[in-house]
């Protein structure tokens, strides 16, 4: 095949018009494939175009936005101290040097209120610690009066308040992941210097009403060095310079409130000195202290008057409950001093718990009574018993009775005594009633022996002490409660 008017081969030789061999013999798909390639590199060449053509209008679109912001503080390409000119002052004195007291403004924010030690009598707290004043020196010019703001490396070269805590026994700013240190300086020379702040300070506690108390702690902030006629430090915007989290608690108090004075704190060797105080009432819970001490002793005192029903010739049953309640009311007794400070004064947990272990002493001291009087009973009858071995020679209606054992029968034969006259016995061998009557109508032997009218009663009922135990023990604890709970409570 070949175009008409073409040249072709003749004698060897190709001719315009013919077609090449290489092109005729090419397979279709091959020429399918070139076409591809050629079109995709096409397409990525348009892209890398489009690509440079977008970034160079958005740096010119950057451009224009920067160019719009004239204010120093947010184009200052040099450095900062020379923006404040720090190295043109001499900071190690404080702002108008010589001249007024100069007014430091303070705020807090307390973020937790960590614990409450009454071991060590002390609490530990967390805070952001703010100062405010105003140092001409580090003012500088801004067109939008817009602040600056920097981190603690600048606070080294500038004067900032030397606020201390008193009667703190630990403190530390925190510095994760850097120094928790603000400083924010102000066209005019305003500074907000703020830190975040854990300290361990001391609190007097008055523990005469424990647990039933509340205590009133106080973190003090007091300039170490500059007296108030250097530095005057004050609440900035009075108790409303004082924020809490509303998330603050404690497992053992009830935070009541928090508030802010100030006064004048004097030393002889140096003068006055302006202090804060951040107070704050803290009421403790009971219901911890009902479970764990008042309610364990009351039931040792409650199980010390079951030995009031045993019988008292149950001599091993007895005196091990009693031993029992008393090591027990011991043992809780330790276990609450063991956890309080070694104060001087009487708490009143300590007035509850005493009175307990001798409510529970005295129900060993009534059965050690009771014994002793049984077995003084049981001297006299024995000894009643080698006297009158037997009633020979008396009349029956006048019998002696020594076995502590009558009948109805015998006791109505008794002339010129009436029943009522009469102990009659409760529970067996309980009682014994010896009963001698020696009339006119006598025989004179036994009237000259006796010289007369003789009536000898002799009743030992031994009994009786734990009857009214069960009484007395039990309305004494409950009055003793009563006065106790509408005391302290």
């Amino acid at each position: 095949m070949f175009k008409p008017g073409g040249i072709c081969a003749t004698g060897g030789h190709w001719r315009a018009g013919c077609p090449s061999p290489v092109c005729s013999k090419m397979p279709y798909f091959a020429k399918l494939l070139l076409l591809i390639f050629c079109l995709v590199l096409l397409v990525e060449s348009r892209k890398h175009r489009r690509r440079r053509w977008t970034s160079q209008a958005e740096m010119q679109r950057a451009s224009r936005i920067y160019n719009k912001n004239n204010d120093v503080t947010k184009t200052w390409k040099g450095r900062t101290e020379q923006l404040l000119r720090v190295d043109d002052h001499d900071f190690t004195m404080r702002p108008a040097f010589g001249g007024p007291a100069i007014p430091v403004g303070v705020d807090v924010q307390v973020e937790s209120l960590d614990s409450i030690s009454e071991v060590d009598m002390d609490f530990t707290m967390t805070l952001y610690l703010r100062h405010y004043w105003k140092d001409e020196r580090l003012s500088f010019p801004s067109t939008t009066n817009k602040s600056m703001t920097f981190d603690g490396r600048l606070v080294k070269k500038i004067w900032v308040p030397d606020v201390f805590f008193v009667h703190s026994k630990r403190s530390f700013i925190h510095d994760t992941t850097t120094d928790n240190i603000m400083l924010r300086v102000f066209p005019d020379g305003h500074v907000l210097y703020s830190m975040r702040i854990t300290v361990t300070a001391m609190c007097n506690m008055d523990f005469s009403r424990f647990p039933l108390d509340s205590q009133t702690c106080s973190l003090e902030l007091e300039s170490y060095a500059y007296t108030d006629e250097d530095l005057m430090l004050y609440w900035k915007n009075g108790n409303e310079s004082l924020k809490t989290d509303e998330k603050i608690s404690l497992s053992q108090f009830l935070i009541q409130k928090f508030h802010t004075t100030s006064r004048l704190a004097f030393y002889s060797s140096t003068g006055w000195y302006n202090r804060l105080y951040i107070n704050f009432t803290l009421r403790r819970h009971i219901f911890f202290f009902l479970l764990q001490t008042y309610f364990p002793a009351t039931l040792m005192v409650m199980l010390s008057w079951v030995s009031f029903w045993i019988d008292r010739r149950a001599v091993p049953a007895r005196v091990s409950l009693g031993i029992t309640t008393v090591l027990t009311m011991s043992t809780i007794i330790t276990g609450v001093n063991a956890s309080m400070p070694r104060v001087s004064y009487i708490k009143a947990v300590d007035i509850y718990l005493w009175v307990s272990f001798v409510f529970v002493f005295l129900s060993v001291l009534e059965y050690a009574a009771v014994n002793y009087l049984t077995t003084v009973q049981e001297r006299k009858e024995r000894k009643l018993r080698e006297r009158f071995p037997c009633t020979c020679g008396i009349p029956h209606s006048k019998t002696m009775m020594l076995d502590g054992n009558y009948s109805e029968s015998d006791a109505n034969s008794l002339a010129g005594y009436t029943r009522n006259q009469m102990v009659l016995e409760e529970e067996k061998q309980e009682k014994m009633v010896v009963h001698l009557a020696m009339s006119n109508e006598s025989n004179s032997s036994r009237k000259r022996g006796l010289k007369g009218h003789v009536g000898l009663r002799i009743i030992q009922n031994t009994h009786a002490i734990d009857k009214y135990s069960r009484l007395i023990f039990p309305g004494t604890y409950i009055f003793f409660n009563l006065i106790y709970w509408s005391v302290f409570s």
